[in-house]
């Protein structure tokens, strides 16, 4: 498991229940487990469109070059949401941004 043997990975969790303590560990693995999950459904979504486009023209593949960003957005927006503290951070910023939309 990249290169990790046993012995690392225990001094790499115990490192991690000293910095986060043993009440935020679940939480930490709960956020990460589900942006895993998410990912794994996002590149589940994709994969079929994508096999669609392989037979379109080449004007569409210039299209498909902007795709990754936006997967790439998708995706650390769903990693954010997992974790504890920063869904709150989220929240707020998407109500400044709506905020902002009204003022202008």
């Amino acid at each position: 498991m990249f290169g990790l043997g046993p012995i690392e990975l225990i001094i790499i969790i115990v490192i991690i229940l000293l910095i986060f303590g043993a009440k935020r560990f679940p939480d930490i693995g709960k956020g990460l487990g589900g942006a895993i999950r998410e990912f794994k459904n996002i590149k589940k979504e994709i994969s079929p469109k994508e096999t669609e486009k392989k037979g379109q023209d080449s004007d569409n593949s210039r299209k498909n070059k902007d795709a990754p960003p936006a997967l790439e957005a998708k995706v650390v927006e769903k990693v954010l949401e997992q974790v504890p503290g920063v869904r709150k951070v989220m929240a707020v910023k998407k109500k400044a941004e709506s905020i902002k939309k009204i003022i202008k």
